[in-house]
């Protein structure tokens, strides 16, 4: 039976189908949607964050750009300095051999880096990738000693590290930090995150184990390699507790056990001590600059692309 309706004269609507491909009215807010005092309130907690982390380093950079009749303690600091001048990097350099102190803290950096890229993904692939007995215990035990706080091992370090007369070596110093439990994790769970069938069909093409790791698993993780290398950098360059220990000679101090001689000597200038702050600065924002594309990157590169 088929319905026939006049064409001039009007269907009636449901008032639900009516509304139903409307849009909503300007000033109605969904779920999805924020409202104008919420987003004032997420842009002063961002500037607030952004006040606490970049706040000290500007402040810092602002005492060592300071000339010495200026005064620091002003009611009303001042970041802008009214006499800037560079005199006080030069100073720190002819109070303490800065120069040798930060060789020795780039060829430590060196040691940890490279032995946690290496060790790291080695460990991480066969973790991941490799069938062999005891794998979950292994792997349980390397998430166990991210539960240990460094200050528990610290006296088997240095007595192990004086046992094998490395004491008062940078090799002594690195070698506790070449290979680090977080980063064997992360690694473990880069390589995870790729297909098995990639590595069935290596191994139908005839590729051994090493050729896997080197021509598949690694370009496949450079992001996390990236994160490994910045965290190792950091760490190692930072460490002052260690290397305090360890190293006896004043020579091979490295640049943080350094500094300390500013602070002894020159304690009634801030300024000096600034200056060699941001001199123990420049070289982590020079590798994270660096890094930084592999870093952001990371989680897109681990995909495989065909």
């Amino acid at each position: 039976m088929t319905v026939v309706t006049d064409p001039a004269r009007p269907v009636d609507v449901p008032a639900s189908d009516r509304t139903a491909g409307r849009r909503p009215r300007r000033g109605s807010f969904g779920f999805s949607s924020i409202s104008p005092t919420e987003k004032v309130v997420r842009y002063l907690l961002l500037v607030f964050v952004l006040l606490i982390t970049i706040g000290p380093f500007l402040w810092q950079l602002s005492t060592s750009l300071k000339g010495s009749g200026e005064d620091i303690y002003t009611r009303i600091p001042r970041l802008l300095p009214a006499q800037p001048t560079l005199s006080h990097y030069r100073e720190v350099a002819d109070t303490i051999p800065v120069w040798d102190y930060m060789k020795n803290s780039v060829l430590v950096a060196v040691l940890v880096v490279g032995g946690n890229i290496i060790g790291s993904s080695l460990a991480g692939f066969a973790l991941s990738r490799l069938r062999f007995r005891f794998r979950r215990i292994v792997l349980g035990l390397f998430l166990a000693t991210l539960v240990l706080p460094g200050e528990v091992t610290i006296i088997s370090q240095y007595v192990t590290v004086r046992e094998l007369g490395l004491a008062n070596t940078l090799f002594g110093v690195a070698l506790p930090g070449m290979i680090g439990a977080l980063n064997v994790l992360l690694m473990f769970n880069a390589f995870r995150s790729l297909p098995v069938e990639v590595d069935q069909a290596a191994v139908v093409d005839g590729a051994n184990v090493w050729q896997r790791f080197v021509y598949i698993g690694l370009p496949s993780v450079r992001g996390t390699i990236s994160v490994v290398a910045i965290f190792a950098f950091i760490g190692a360059w930072d460490d002052f507790l260690w290397p305090l220990i360890v190293l006896t000679d004043p020579n091979k101090y490295t640049l943080t056990v350094g500094l300390q001689y500013l602070s002894g000597t020159f304690s009634n200038n801030p300024r000096l001590i600034a200056a060699g702050t941001m001199i123990a600065f420049i070289p982590i924002v020079i590798v994270f600059a660096v890094c930084q594309r592999f870093f952001f990157k990371g989680v897109e590169e681990g995909a495989v692309k065909g």
